[in-house]
């Protein structure tokens, strides 16, 4: 099973990096399989470490595609990383190991502090369809607009529907995005 998630990582500098990212998890292991090239592959490499967020604030998730990146960030009181301000729980990982491969590599972490936040009240059907809107975005460059518009048609469907003021907004970037990306 993949769980959607937001990873933070610092590059050598500390500057932080917010991607969403499917993870899984094995036997307490977190495994994360981030495309080549990413920033959020080269930071783990360059520092061993990642922190996982647990949000349902999908603002987080569409922006992150869309170039809205202007998340509240918090740096962690042990200095080895950013956790999102508005999310219900985080776990601090340290990678254990790296098994390369030349598209997607695959790194399992190891959690090292874990901290509860606020209760997870679920998710919705349109936060769902925002995130796999969002996910879409993600892969614009390898999947074919016929597919790409007939999922969004779909998704829609349970945006309009079910969907807050948030849920909107972010719905509103992703389909921005798609335009954008099929008008060139």
């Amino acid at each position: 099973m993949i769980f959607e998630t937001i990873i933070t990582t610092t590059n050598l500098n500390n500057t932080p990096h917010v991607a969403p990212m499917g993870v899984q998890i094995e036997e307490g292991t977190i495994i994360i399989k981030p495309f080549k090239p990413s920033a959020t592959l080269n930071n783990i490499l360059s520092n061993r470490r990642a922190v996982l967020n647990v949000t349902s604030d999908v603002k987080v998730f569409a922006g992150s595609v869309t170039g809205r990146k202007n998340f509240e960030l918090i740096e962690l009181k042990s200095k080895v990383g950013f956790r999102l301000k508005n999310l219900h729980s985080y776990a601090v990982l340290n990678c254990i190991s790296v098994f390369d491969d030349s598209s997607r590599p695959t790194l399992r972490l190891k959690k090292i502090e874990e901290v509860f936040n606020t209760n997870f009240p679920g998710i919705n059907r349109a936060q769902g369809a925002v995130i796999e809107g969002a996910i879409l975005v993600s892969r614009l460059h390898m999947l074919p607009i016929e597919k790409v518009l007939s999922e969004i048609k779909y998704l829609e469907i349970a945006v309009f529907k079910t969907a807050g003021p948030n849920e909107l907004e972010s719905w509103s970037w992703i389909k921005e995005a798609i335009s954008e990306a099929y008008k060139k």
